[in-house]
């Protein structure tokens, strides 16, 4: 199935039922009068979260979502039917904007949270409730309200605990498949990430988090260039980062603190709230490297970014320090709390043993 995060559509509220104009004209009844009833409600548009979907591919057969309109009043003072709502179902972790007025209207991060995004139509009223003692045989009624119509920026962000950052061929993708069932392309050239990837991670038993993978971060991302830009929004909601380093580049001329600064740098101009959040440094494929090598590369390091958080060596290929590190990461997330309360209802849709991954 094909991934995709971005979407616009339409939607279109149901116009309220005009009001009746009737009189009561019946055989030996002396005493008519006005009996003209309200009409209905129109539909209103919702949107409603479901955690059976998880891209945005469907909208883009289908744009336009129009509600019902509600029927006209009648006589006998008659109201007519209201509507029913029209309920469109889109992934967990959608954020909705409105495109004319550019104003967000709401997140939807629940199972079967429902966001309303335009209002029925208010029902017209008929002449029965126009009657007083000086108007006694009204003819006035007002037809029904127009219902609302937006044109709606559709946006899924994914819901994980943990975010994976890395230049292209870090290693982000060996590690999730070392972690996790998740199964990205892992491959010896750059950008074999093309979509983000999903993985639950077991740290024992009723013990677990989500952690996403997302494409590799170039120079002049926050610009445009190369994927990373598009998918940084999927780090918006994730509590923690992994900052995926190459401790033993195959090319000397290849220099990790720069890496890791461009990439600290593109984060903060896409989101300077997202470059502030905590992030771990992980220095992948030690298995490469003596331990004399590593220590000193590690030092150096460290001393070149004035790197203050957590500091963790790993091999993502032979799985040396995953374990630690697995446990240091859950132990950390149990520390921050639950930001998000869906994220042990993902955990409880998500087998352990199986991980979602959008090209699937």
């Amino acid at each position: 199935m094909k991934f995709v995060d971005e979407a616009t559509i339409s939607v279109e509220a149901g116009k309220g039922g005009r009001g009746a104009v009737s009189f009561r004209r019946e055989k030996y009844i002396p005493r008519g009068g006005p009996d003209g009833g309200d009409g209905g409600d129109g539909g209103s548009v919702y949107l409603r979260a479901d955690s059976g979907l998880n891209t945005l591919v469907d909208f883009r057969h289908k744009r336009t979502y129009r509600a019902a309109h509600g029927e006209s009043g009648a006589g006998r003072n008659r109201t007519g039917v209201s509507a029913d709502d029209l309920y469109i179902a889109v992934p967990v972790g959608t954020r909705v904007r409105d495109i004319g007025t550019g104003e967000k209207i709401g997140e939807l991060l629940l199972h079967d949270e429902k966001l309303l995004v335009a209002s029925g139509g208010f029902h017209g009223i008929g002449n029965a409730r126009f009657k007083s003692s000086t108007n006694r045989a009204p003819r006035q009624f007002t037809p029904g309200s127009e219902g609302e119509r937006r044109e709606l920026k559709l946006e899924l962000i994914l819901l994980a605990d943990v975010g994976l950052l890395g230049m292209p061929n870090a290693g982000k993708s060996s590690f999730i498949r070392k972690v996790s069932s998740a199964r990205p392309k892992v491959a010896d050239y750059p950008f074999t990430t093309l979509y983000p990837n999903l993985g639950v991670v077991s740290a024992g038993e009723e013990r677990s988090f989500v952690i996403a993978d997302i494409p590799g971060i170039i120079e002049g991302a926050a610009e445009g260039a190369g994927l990373g830009v598009r998918f940084l929004k999927h780090l918006e909601r994730t509590r923690l980062l992994l900052h995926l380093v190459d401790i033993a580049p195959p090319d000397d001329t290849v220099d990790p603190v720069s890496g890791v600064r461009l990439i600290a740098d593109e984060m903060a101009r896409f989101s300077p709230e997202l470059a502030a959040r905590e992030r771990w440094l992980i220095l992948n494929k030690r298995d490469l490297l003596s331990e004399e090598e590593l220590a000193r590369k590690k030092a150096a390091l460290v001393a070149s970014l004035r790197w203050k958080g957590e500091v963790f060596a790993i091999s993502a290929l032979s799985g040396d320090g995953v374990e630690a590190l697995i446990q240091a990461l859950m132990g950390r997330l149990q520390e921050l709390g639950p930001r998000y309360p869906q994220a042990a209802e993902m955990e409880g849709t998500l087998d352990e043993a199986e991980a979602w991954n959008p090209l699937k």
